[in-house]
């Protein structure tokens, strides 16, 4: 049967991954315009991607850290094995292990709030992904002209 924590833990997990979309959505979607109307050459360009792209991933860590933190402040939704008052920085350390699926399996969550963490998993799996992807399209727009200016020559 599901009680009210559970609830709790599905909603709170499922307003996280929302706001951590949204998050990298709009970084992308900013980014993207940028980059399409600047004059940077390759090099600036690449970097200013890469370098974008992995302040929003640690912003999205941070993001679940925090929401882990808040939810841990009720004890009905579980803890931390071996830490029994979790400081932020723990629980962003543990969400970033979650996030990137490396999982050193040092600390790990217990309770209702192994729901965020396997949610955080399959989210950070989907938006480091996608970050890739944008990476190789403009990786491959450079390698295009590239290739075009070398037959021109």
């Amino acid at each position: 049967m599901i009680d009210q924590y559970h609830w709790i833990t599905v909603c709170a997990s499922v307003l996280l991954v929302i706001l951590a979309v949204i998050l990298h959505y709009e970084v992308l979607a900013r980014l993207q315009r940028f980059l399409d109307t600047t004059r940077l050459s390759e090099r600036p360009r690449i970097l200013t991607l890469i370098f974008v792209l992995l302040l929003a991933h640690i912003a999205e860590i941070w993001l679940f850290g925090a929401g882990a933190l808040l939810m841990l402040k009720i004890p009905e939704l579980g803890g931390i094995a071996g830490m029994p008052e979790p400081t932020l920085f723990e629980t962003v350390y543990l969400s970033a292990t979650t996030y990137s699926t490396l999982g050193y399996g040092d600390i790990t969550p217990v309770g209702n709030i192994r729901f965020l963490y396997g949610t955080e998993a399959l989210t950070g799996l989907v938006l480091i992904t996608w970050s890739a992807s944008l990476t190789f399209l403009e990786l491959q727009r450079h390698w295009r002209g590239r290739d075009e200016r070398g037959r021109q020559a």
